[in-house]
């Protein structure tokens, strides 16, 4: 029974010199293909994608595979020959406007155009692509097909991605395209959809076996996950309601998990209010984590699928790759074709004009945007997953106007608050994930570095900041209250994603985590403010649109409420019926899983764990308020100090 995973692994826990070996609960050893794509600083191994063959399980039967060191070996690969002289195949076609267009995987194949993902004596994985075609050998300007097949030696198996993209980015007259299309595996037809209607810059992605499914689901160590530090630490000391994954199990069916759908995100992402999207992780991808429900991890990983349908996806055709801020500095969504002029080329770096339909009913943007495939890439490996973290990484910076981020610094402080916390936090983890050999590694990085520079220069490291309160205060931010307020919870998502960003080990996130958690802690345990009040929609930073920032936080708890409840004693009965709360329950929905106190949990965490002053006693202040929400039905906020 064949079975690839992906694992990430804590510094030092798999040194340079050795590779691993897998022990099965009966002591049986099972040779394990090791293909590492990440590592430390120390050269221990970050991430790599696992492969081997198991023994046949019974339905229902469950076998404990444990990862051991060993001495590391080269290990002899397969070329495709293999593949396809068991007689392999796979294709693709699509009649658009009364003309049919086609990619064979095998003709690629047997081309040699691949590339490998993983190789070894167990498994290989070919990357193969080709514009769509018509028999006649006419390319389509726009439809690309990409495969990835992964063969397993000597099983008569191969596992198939199907892909077919519409995002080439310099390519003229992007448009929406409507066809019907036709998947082949080994002579039979396994997929059809008639009019799907293919947006531009968006892509989808179908998986199938040529040879019989493994019917196996892969559960990973949740505590060892968490340990690693590679994803926040949610609290484990609760389960799953059955309730919630039922509800995930029925969300994700039918019609939203067809090509160009949503799956379980919200389509138009600028919606407001609270939901399962927003968090580190989106709500159903912190419930596989903490379940490792065969069902959650389908929603998750199929979720990641879908997010393909976005127009956020831009391919460089000279490259082959998702489009570079490196390469193309000045390009843009938000501004002005004017704004892309790049004085180094001499050339305009604007996208080309529409040309015919491009509405899209999923609606991007960073300030409610989901992670969508970061951890996926982490379990599975899929390069799928990879592609789509580098292209909303990569959207995410070149979006806005080239003058506001620096042009090829990528700064994304000229956004909201809450999108700043959401680029940071898929930035921070495509820099850490990035394969060793992948060239957006250090691009990542690099971006990732000078954002940090800017906040620790504006903010953290600053003699003279326009603020002491540990919150980002600008024009982006102070929106509130006729321009004098600021929102408390979008600054908390900002600190929680710059306290991710430091457990994944970037330095300089450590130093701005360090003047963040000022605020948050604080608002629980600060002179002059009341914790009850420590989740409050909104609050002051400043008398009037044009006034200095208060430099104390009991100033901004004073301008903030009315004084009828200033004068109360903080968490006492009086304040509770002024309320019209329970007697220690915080303001902002308590006792939802999204509410704002759920909100304020994860940067309050981190705070915790940052160590600064008094950030101890804000939690067990935060921890013993009275009315709490129940996460089992939504954990994406339920993360705890380490």
């Amino acid at each position: 029974m064949p079975v690839t995973f992906g694992q990430v692994f804590a510094q030092g826990d798999v040194p340079q010199a050795n590779s691993l070996t897998g022990k099965l609960a009966d002591g049986t050893m099972i040779p394990l293909q090791v293909d590492v794509k990440a590592t430390h600083p120390d050269g221990s191994m970050r991430h790599g994608i696992f492969s081997a063959i198991m023994p046949q399980l019974l339905a229902g039967q469950t076998q404990k595979i444990t990862l051991v060191k060993t001495d590391k070996t080269a290990a002899p690969a397969s070329a495709p020959a293999e593949l396809l002289n068991a007689g392999f195949a796979a294709d693709v076609s699509i009649n658009l406007a009364g003309q049919t267009y086609g990619a064979s995987a095998a003709a690629l194949l047997a081309a040699g155009k691949y590339t490998s993902w993983i190789s070894g004596p167990v498994a290989n994985e070919w990357i193969v692509s080709a514009p769509l075609m018509t028999a006649d050998g006419i390319e389509h300007p726009h439809l690309a097909a990409r495969f990835a097949i992964r063969s397993y030696a000597g099983l008569n198996k191969a596992k198939v991605d199907v892909i077919i993209e519409n995002n080439w980015a310099y390519v003229a007259a992007p448009q929406n395209f409507t066809y019907d299309v036709q998947v082949n595996v080994g002579g039979q037809t396994a997929y059809t959809k008639a009019a799907l209607t293919h947006y531009h810059h968006a892509r989808w992605r179908k998986t199938f076996w040529w040879g019989t499914a493994p019917q196996v689901h892969v559960r990973h160590h949740t505590a060892y996950l968490i340990a690693t530090k590679a994803v926040p630490n949610y609290d484990r000391t609760f389960s799953i309601s059955p309730v919630a994954l039922t509800s995930i199990r029925t969300k994700f069916s039918g019609a939203v998990t067809e090509p160009m759908r949503n799956g379980l995100a919200v389509q138009y992402m600028p919606q407001t209010g609270g939901r399962p999207d927003i968090g580190l992780l989106p709500g159903w991808a912190a419930t596989y984590l903490l379940s490792m429900d065969r069902d959650a991890k389908i929603a998750t990983l199929g979720t990641a699928d879908l997010a393909g349908s976005w127009s956020t996806h831009y391919r460089d055709k000279n490259t082959d790759r998702p489009v570079s801020l490196v390469d193309y500095p000045y390009m843009t969504i938000l501004g002005r074709s004017t704004d892309t002029f790049n004085p180094a080329t001499k050339k305009y770096e604007a996208f080309p004009a529409c040309g015919g339909v491009c509405t899209n009913p999923h609606n991007a943007d960073a300030s409610h945007q989901p992670g969508f495939a970061y951890l996926p890439y982490v379990v599975t490996g899929e390069h799928y997953y990879l592609e789509e973290l580098q292209f909303w990484a990569m959207w995410n910076l070149f979006q806005s106007n080239p003058g506001y981020r620096g042009n090829v610094k990528g700064l994304f402080h000229a956004t909201q608050v809450r999108g700043q916390a959401w680029i940071l936090r898929t930035l921070a983890e495509a820099a850490y994930i990035m394969p060793d050999s992948d060239r957006f590694k250090a691009q990542f990085a690099k971006f990732l570095s000078d954002n940090l520079d800017w906040y620790n220069t504006t903010y953290a490291s600053n003699p003279n900041p326009d603020n002491s309160l540990g919150a980002i205060i600008d024009a982006n931010a102070i929106v509130y209250d006729g321009g004098r307020g600021i929102a408390p919870w979008q600054d908390d998502f900002f600190t929680a994603a710059a306290g991710h960003a430091a457990e994944l080990g970037f330095e300089k996130a450590q130093t701005l985590l360090a003047w963040k958690a000022k605020f948050p802690v604080s608002r629980m345990v600060g002179p002059g403010f009341c914790w009850i009040l420590g989740s409050i929609y909104s609050l002051h930073v400043r008398d009037t649109t044009s006034g200095p920032i208060y430099t104390s936080i009991g100033q901004a708890y004073q301008a903030s409420n009315p004084p009828a409840l200033t004068a109360l004693s903080c968490a006492s009965a009086e304040m509770a019926a002024n309320l019209g709360l329970k007697l220690g329950e915080m303001v902002g929905y308590s006792s939802d899983n999204a509410g704002f106190p759920s909100n304020m949990q994860p940067a309050l965490a981190y705070s915790a764990d940052s160590g600064i002053a008094d950030a101890a006693k804000a939690w067990t202040v935060f921890m013993g308020r009275s009315v709490k929400p129940n996460y089992y039905s939504g954990p994406q906020f339920a993360i705890v100090p380490r």
